[in-house]
């Protein structure tokens, strides 16, 4: 029997949103789009099934909260460099610090870093619990690493007092506060809250969790 090829999965089509929400970003957005889907895959960064819709669900999703920043941000598991480095492309005035323990994905980031010439962005492979300079950040996002439980204590350490915690999350954001009430507590956290951003660009606004560190 002839080997039937396997098909590509195709990358979704740039929408037309895309230009609005990155503004002057748009051609660096575009050229980190092209790099995810020629490299991603290959090195371990997103699956295939992740290429229909890379613009919807990881480009735009990250990029639409981008106004909630200020200072000196940390990415905690910053991974492809979603979020970081796209909210780094979408907010040059914003300075990002990508945290990220594993080396591959740290060589990957400063690629990216270079190639895009981003001078607003450092890159550092480092687990969150090892983050050396301790609460000076101004917020922390993250988005897709663990439950909010687990994730608090990783990331409120490493914010100043009276800084956020800025959280991308799925469907079930309001449940997992529920669930990490001892954590909310045990770490100051205050106006704790879920938002939703991007409804005005995106099919399904991105969720978020804002909670102010004290």
């Amino acid at each position: 029997m002839d080997d039937v090829p396997r098909e590509t999965p195709l990358t979704e089509t740039e929408p037309a949103a895309a230009a609005r929400v990155f503004g002057e970003g748009i051609d660096r957005a575009r050229r980190f789009a092209t790099a995810l889907a020629d490299n991603g895959e290959l090195r371990g960064l997103i699956g295939p099934q992740e290429l229909p819709r890379l613009w919807s669900r990881h480009l735009l999703n990250s990029a639409v909260v981008a106004p909630l920043f200020r200072g000196r941000v940390g990415d905690v598991g910053s991974g492809a460099g979603l979020p970081g480095l796209v909210l780094a492309i979408a907010r040059p005035d914003v300075e990002w610090v990508l945290i990220e323990p594993i080396g591959r994905r740290t060589t990957w980031l400063s690629e990216q870093v270079t190639a895009l010439g981003l001078a607003n962005v450092e890159v550092v492979r480092s687990r969150a619990e090892d983050w050396p300079e301790g609460p000076v950040l101004d917020a922390v996002t993250a988005r897709a690493v663990s439950a909010l439980r687990t994730l608090i204590p990783v990331t409120a350490p490493l914010v100043r007092d009276g800084g956020e915690l800025v959280l991308l999350k799925g469907a079930n954001a309001a449940n997992e506060i529920t669930a990490a009430a001892k954590q909310v507590r045990r770490f100051g956290l205050s106006d704790v809250r879920v938002e939703s951003v991007g409804g005005g660009f995106l099919e399904e606004p991105t969720r978020v969790v804002r909670a102010t560190v004290r």
